[in-house]
């Protein structure tokens, strides 16, 4: 029993860099082998899968790019996985970007999900791309979309475009759903298009934009939200499509199961060591 307790004491003062290691392979592993964790979706992410999912087939949604690269790793995992459920149930995707990376990250959604689904542009789907002006812009398509877009990021005239038929102002979507990183997003739809025209909307954004939007959940003026990373991997969990989300929520639960693992043992390795201290000096 000594010899084992001896073990364990020095056990207790492994080199750190083999707890960074580790550390490492629990986040690495996840990602490289996506682990299904077991993952129960909130009130709120089912709420936004309950709008989408109440849409009629063949709806007009509106989707608003608000994002770019150093918000991507939360925000593109619930793009992904609104998209899917989009065009899976057979609707129309009208994209704009309210920030200039959002282009971006909306061609790179756009162009997998075109690939994954069969889509044709112009049919099922178009880019109208990025307007600088913030909130103009919103108040834009609120009013007149064809003065504020003229063509799309490939350069089809509005006109030309069959989508397009019909389509004039906010008024004529049937749904907007925000993906948004902060200002110009959510809560500059709510204001100035979707509430006032009364057209229903849904979100998703950082986790620390949460605090911001929940009010217009509570009110009713936004069907839902989908906060950060985990309602991300909550709303692939809901439309059966585990993705990026999933593997980095698992990667998450496992550095953090590792870590605590560590503090206890080393907790536990100190007292053992100081009361084998303490027994050396009585002897003494």
């Amino acid at each position: 029993m000594k010899q084992f307790l001896n073990i364990i004491i020095k056990l207790g003062s492994i080199d750190r860099r083999y707890i960074f290691i580790l550390v490492g392979l629990s986040v690495l592993i996840p990602l490289i082998r996506p682990i299904n964790i077991p993952i129960r979706a909130t009130n709120q992410s089912q709420d936004v899968f309950d709008a989408l999912d109440a849409l009629t087939p063949n709806s007009k949604v509106l989707v608003s790019f608000e994002y770019g690269p150093s918000t991507k790793p939360e925000i593109h995992p619930m793009s992904m996985g609104v998209l899917r459920k989009l065009f899976s149930d057979g609707h129309k995707v009208y994209a704009t970007a309210l920030w200039p990376d959002g282009i971006f990250m909306s061609v790179e959604a756009l162009d997998q999900t075109e690939e994954e689904y069969s889509l044709e542009y112009g049919v099922d789907y178009v880019n109208l791309g990025f307007k600088p002006g913030n909130e103009a812009v919103v108040k834009g398509v609120a009013a007149d979309i064809r003065t504020m877009y003229t063509s799309d990021t490939r350069g089809n005239h509005i006109d030309n475009i069959p989508m397009m038929d019909g389509i004039n102002n906010v008024a004529d979507f049937d749904f907007v759903f925000s993906l948004s990183a902060g200002y110009p997003g959510t809560k500059e739809w709510v204001q100035y298009a979707c509430d006032p025209h009364d057209i229903p909307m849904s979100t998703g954004c950082t986790s620390i934009q949460v605090t911001e939007v929940l009010p217009y959940v509570e009110a009713g003026q936004v069907k839902g939200i989908l906060a950060g990373m985990p309602g991300a991997a909550e709303f692939e969990k809901l439309v059966n499509i585990p993705g990026e989300a999933t593997g980095m929520m698992a990667a998450q639960s496992f550095a953090h199961l590792v870590i605590v693992a560590f503090i206890i043992f080393g907790n536990i390795t100190y007292f053992l060591k100081r009361r084998s201290d303490k027994k050396s000096l009585g002897e003494k």
